[in-house]
C-alpha cells in the first residue's frame, strides 16, 4: 500500500482540523484529494510529507511510518506544496543542482526531468523571469528529483491560466503512469481530469470516498461542446440517447445523455457530417458536482 491512514486526528489549540481520519492509497493509483477550503486538506498532507506530527492515529507511506521512519518517508515521497517555495534568483538548473545535491543523486537525473517537466525551454532562465506554470514544473521536477515512489501535490493548479492547466494536467496523468499520485484540490474538474478516484473531507472528516467511475454508475452524462456556429437545438435532439439540450451561451450546448456510455464521438461525428469545427468538448460529471454539495453544505 502507497499511503495507508488509520485514525489521523490533528488538532490546533482548541481546533480540530482533522477528526479520526482512515483511508488507503494503493500504488499506481491517481487520487483527488477534494474538499472546500479549510477542509484539512493540507494538514493530512503536511502530516504525510512528515512537516508536522498528528495529534494521534497512525500513517504510513510504503510501509514506513511518518512518525518512527520519517526519513525513509522522505526518501519516497516527492512533494509540491501549495505555496511551491523557489529561490527566484537562482537559475532553473542551479536550483534544480542545488536540491540534487540534497538528495544526493546524480546530475544526469537534472536532465532527465527537466525534459519530463518539459522544462528545456526555460531551463537557462532565472526561475523570477518564469511565468506561474512554468514556476510549477520547476516545482514538479524538484518533487521528481530523488525519483519517489509516491507524489503529494497540494493544489498544483492553482493560479494557472487555461493553457497551463492543460498543461500541468497532462504532466500530472503522464506521471501518474509510474507514480501513486496524491493531491488536493477544491477544484472538481480538476479531479475529473486527472484522477481515478476521489476523496472528500470536509470538517476535518471523510464525508465520501468513491471510484469516479462509482460516481457515473447509473447517472445521466452532461456533454459541454462549443462549436464554431449556432446550430438548432432541434438537430442536437436528434442524437442519441438525448434527455436535453441547453443553448448556454453564444456557440456553447451542454448535451445531457440518458447513458453512462461516452457519448463525446456522437457529438464530434455530427460536427463532422454538418461540417463544423469543435471550440471544445467536455465531460460534466454532474453527479460529482451534486455529491460535493450535498457533502459539504451540510
Amino acid at each position: 500500500m502507497s499511503i495507508a491512514v488509520a485514525h489521523i486526528s490533528k488538532v490546533y489549540g482548541t481546533q480540530k482540523a482533522l477528526n479520526d481520519v482512515s483511508f488507503q492509497v494503493k500504488k499506481g493509483e491517481i487520487v483527488g484529494f477534494l474538499g472546500p477550503n479549510g477542509a484539512g486538506k493540507s494538514t493530512m498532507m503536511k502530516i504525510l510529507t512528515t512537516y508536522i506530527e498528528a495529534s494521534s492515529g497512525e500513517a504510513k507511506v510504503c510501509d514506513f511510518d511518518v512518525n518512527s521512519a520519517s526519513k525513509e518517508v522522505q526518501k519516497h515521497v516527492g512533494y509540491l506544496p501549495e505555496h511551491n517555495p523557489l529561490y527566484l534568483e537562482m537559475y532553473v538548473k542551479e536550483y534544480l543542482h542545488f536540491n540534487a545535491g540534497v538528495y544526493n543523486v546524480g546530475k544526469e537525473r537534472i536532465a532527465e526531468v527537466i525534459e519530463l517537466t518539459g522544462l528545456t525551454p526555460e531551463a537557462h532562465k532565472k526561475i523570477g523571469q518564469l511565468s506561474k506554470g512554468y514556476r510549477q514544473r520547476v516545482g514538479l521536477a524538484n518533487a521528481l528529483l530523488h525519483n519517489p515512489d509516491v507524489l503529494i501535490l497540494d493544489e498544483p493548479t492553482t493560479g494557472l491560466d487555461p493553457n497551463q492547466l492543460v498543461d500541468i494536467r497532462q504532466l500530472i496523468k503522464n506521471v501518474g503512469k509510474e507514480k501513486t499520485v496524491f493531491l488536493s484540490t477544491h477544484i472538481m474538474q480538476e479531479v475529473e481530469a486527472m484522477c481515478d478516484r476521489v476523496i472528500i473531507i470536509n470538517k476535518g472528516e471523510i464525508v465520501a470516498d468513491k471510484r469516479l467511475s462509482e460516481l457515473r454508475e447509473g447517472k445521466d452524462q452532461t456533454v459541454i461542446v462549443e462549436f464554431d456556429y449556432r446550430v438548432e437545438e432541434a438537430f442536437l435532439q436528434k442524437l442519441p440517447h438525448v434527455k436535453s439540450v441547453v443553448n448556454v451561451h453564444d456557440f456553447v450546448y451542454e448535451i445531457t445523455f440518458s447513458t453512462t456510455k461516452d457519448m463525446r464521438s456522437h457529438v464530434f461525428d455530427f460536427a463532422h457530417d454538418n461540417e463544423l469545427k469543435i471550440l471544445q468538448l467536455n465531460q460534466k460529471n454532474e453527479s460529482l458536482e451534486s455529491l460535493f454539495r450535498e457533502l459539504t453544505n451540510k
